[in-house]
C-alpha cells in the first residue's frame, strides 16, 4: 500500500490515542489512520467519506487526491489555514457496501473560519473502480 504522507510542513499532526476526527469513538490510529497512511483501502463509501474528512482535518493533500475519482480530480487541494474542522455527522449512506459500484453519502461537516461557525451539508457521490472506492463529486444541500 502507498503511504499518503504529505510533505507540506503545515499539515496538522495528530496524537496517536486521540479520538478519530471522523466522529467515531475509536482512536485515530485504529479508525481512519490506516487509510491515510496507506496501510488499508476503505472497504465502503462511508469509510472513504470518513477518512477523506480526516484528510481535510490533517491537510493530507496526497490522500485526498489519490482517493478522488480520476475524471473529477483537481490538480491540487487548497487548504484554508484559518479553517478549523469541528466534527462530522453522517446522515445517510446509500448503498455503498462491498458489492456495490456506486454510492451516496449525505453528511454535515462543521467548521470555523475566524471564529465564525459554518456547516457543509453535502450528498457525496462515490464510485468503485477495480475494487477501490473514489470520491466523484458532491451536491450541496
Amino acid at each position: 500500500m502507498r503511504a499518503y504522507a504529505n510533505g507540506d510542513s503545515t499539515m496538522k499532526q495528530h496524537a496517536p490515542q486521540e479520538s478519530c476526527p471522523c466522529g467515531t469513538t475509536q482512536p485515530y490510529e485504529a479508525c481512519c489512520g490506516p487509510y491515510l497512511s496507506g496501510e488499508l483501502v476503505a472497504g465502503t463509501a462511508e469509510q472513504l467519506m470518513r477518512s477523506r474528512y480526516c484528510g481535510f482535518v490533517y491537510r493530507n493533500e496526497d490522500y485526498l487526491l489519490t482517493t478522488w475519482h480520476p475524471q473529477t480530480r483537481p490538480s491540487r487541494v487548497r487548504f484554508d489555514e484559518r479553517q478549523h474542522w469541528l466534527g462530522l455527522s453522517i446522515r445517510e449512506t446509500h448503498p455503498g457496501s462491498d458489492d456495490d459500484r456506486e454510492a451516496f453519502v449525505e453528511f454535515i461537516a462543521r467548521f470555523k473560519v475566524n471564529g465564525k461557525g459554518h456547516r457543509l451539508h453535502e450528498n457525496s457521490r462515490f464510485k468503485k473502480i477495480d475494487g477501490i472506492w473514489y470520491y466523484v463529486n458532491g451536491e450541496f444541500l
